[in-house]
């Protein structure tokens, strides 16, 4: 993004101006009626899966659909105005814009015909096609062992997008010290450097070594391998991307109040943000400022039955709470081991009686609220702790991402039962959400889909599709189908349990950094939302 379009989002967050005059969760029937066209090749040929994008002029919102086997492709009913009309991602055909296109009504266009920038199977490594390549594509691409190539999606796939790693080029020293830094930092700045790292064995010098084979001073990017474009159901999808108003918030969360509005976290700012579904409006809450030396930065953002935002302060180690009414917020001390400037913990989850639940020590904790203080404990056999939790309609708690080894945890607070199953080596459930039949669904950071089935006791997990793809967070919505943002594929994904079947809704960006989804259950079909970690509210709405 143009530093020049994040002034204009800046501007509008902080005057009030609308981004769309659409609502955002704009019924199914207005995913049609817009501009529409066809997209083939300079050789006459027909193209499915491309991303057909425009921007709109007055506020930088970028709406994409995707062309059907006829070519086809046709927008939802945009506000009149001038837009950008261009290709999202063309890879192998060269680059495809058009600018001052105006937009009124169900507007038909100019054919849109790409030209090729080769035919082979492997794309060439130019900066710009690289700059399109997926972290799965990428780790496709490169030389090296399915093994090798693990160490890295096993250990890193949580802060950033793997281009982020792989535009630079360093010898095993230069790389054996930014690992270091990245593994023993625990996702805080250059302070608290510890020990205890992520890592088992020799992981850390063979991840480095590696590293300087395929990214050393001298090596070049290679030849890129493809994933297919989008066939069938992949192309009936709307995708919107609002842009928010600030540089590098590192957004991490979203939830959604009970008026639709939705609410992000910025993970290193001291501001959280409001997303007006009926006005388009983005408006900003400054948090307290924390104490001299602590570092500010919100994870954790939930809002409770009676619209009150609740959030975790990550590095100053509190919990806030946010009356919208009054826009006045209230600051609770946690108590933690860790030191200031060091992550506090993970997620944590609120019942319908207002109490906030965690998993840390060795326990499962319900803590008061408004104090702070532990109310009941649940104590732990096999696993310190988790970094996700949750809590189901009927009671249940549920922690994903245990440590130290890879499993989750089950409180049946009626019946004070406590299961601690395993999962998979390396699988790493994080996050996640229980659905309509109190099972339990989390994203595996390993590339699995995880569910704890509540009447069997027993893990099931499900392979991701896509190759090198990892997950940090999973929901289910109304339906019993379960989203999920996969990291480094550039791919969104859609899982129905009935067939066991995989939809991947394929990205008009590169990679997704998805840690937390907010399903708006009140739209038929459901609309699906999440925040980027570079700055985006997206907002996905499948025609089917």
């Amino acid at each position: 993004m143009s530093t020049g379009t994040r002034g204009a989002a800046r501007l509008i967050a902080i005057f009030g101006f609308a981004l769309a005059a659409l609502p955002l969760n704009a019924a199914p029937a207005r995913m049609t009626g817009g501009p529409q066209g066809v997209v083939k090749s300079a050789k006459g040929e027909l193209l499915e899966g491309v991303m057909v994008q425009l921007i709109a002029g007055k506020n930088a919102v970028r709406t994409t659909v995707y062309s059907d086997a006829d070519g086809r492709y046709e927008f939802p009913l945009l506000e009149p105005g001038t837009y950008t009309l261009r290709i999202a991602r063309p890879r192998e055909f060269r680059p495809f814009v058009k600018e001052g296109v105006d937009i009124k009504g169900a507007t038909p266009l100019a054919d849109i015909v790409l030209d090729y920038v080769t035919d082979q199977d492997n794309l060439p490594p130019l900066p710009e096609i690289a700059a399109q390549m997926t972290g799965s594509e990428w780790l496709l691409s490169l030389s090296g062992t399915g093994a090798e190539k693990k160490l890295l999606t096993n250990n890193c796939n949580w802060c950033h997008s793997y281009q982020q790693i792989f535009r630079n080029r360093y010898d095993e020293e230069g790389w054996r010290k930014i690992v270091y830094r990245m593994i023993h930092g625990a996702g805080s700045p250059l302070i608290n450097i510890n020990e205890r790292g992520r890592w088992g064995n020799d992981e850390e010098p063979r991840l480095v070594k590696w590293l300087a084979s395929v990214r050393g001073p001298d090596a070049s990017d290679p030849p890129f391998l493809m994933l297919p474009r989008p066939q069938g159901r992949q192309t009936r999808v709307v995708i919107t991307e609002y842009e928010l108003p600030r540089l590098e918030p590192a957004t991490h969360d979203v939830t959604g109040d009970s008026k639709g509005n939705l609410w992000y976290s910025t993970h290193r700012s001291s501001y959280i943000g409001r997303l007006d579904p009926v006005t388009g409006v983005v408006k900003e809450f400054h948090i307290p400022p924390v104490p001299a030396g602590v570092l500010p930065g919100t994870h954790w953002i939930y809002a409770d039955k009676n619209d009150i935002i609740w959030g975790s302060e990550n590095w100053a180690h509190s919990i806030w709470r946010l009356d919208p009414k009054t826009e006045e917020f209230t600051r609770i001390p946690w108590k933690v081991r860790e030191p200031l400037n060091t992550p506090m913990g993970g997620n944590y989850a609120i019942d319908p009686e207002g109490f906030i639940w965690k998993a840390r020590e060795r326990k499962v904790t319900k803590v008061a609220a408004l104090t702070g203080e532990p109310v009941i404990s649940y104590v732990l056999k096999k696993f310190a702790g988790t970094y996700g939790s949750a809590m189901s309609r009927d009671g249940r708690y549920f922690g994903g991402g245990a440590w130290p080894r890879d499993g989750v945890v089950v409180v049946d607070t009626q019946t004070a039962e406590v299961f601690e199953p395993d999962t998979s080596p390396r699988s790493g459930p994080a996050r996640g959400e229980f659905d309509r039949d109190n099972n339990y669904w989390a994203g595996g950071r390993g590339g699995q889909l995880i569910k704890f089935d509540i009447k069997e006791k027993r893990i099931h997990e499900y392979p991701l599709p896509t190759p090198y793809a990892s997950m940090y967070s999973a929901q289910t919505d109304k339906n019993g189908e379960v989203w999920a943002g996969e990291m480094h594929s550039g791919r969104y994904l859609r899982f129905d349990p009935k067939t066991v079947s995989f939809t991947e809704y394929v990205l008009p960006e590169p990679y997704g950094i998805d840690r937390e989804t907010w399903i708006d259950n009140s739209t038929d079909p459901v609309t699906v939302w999440y925040v980027d970690h570079e700055g985006w509210l997206v907002r996905i709405q499948p025609k089917d």
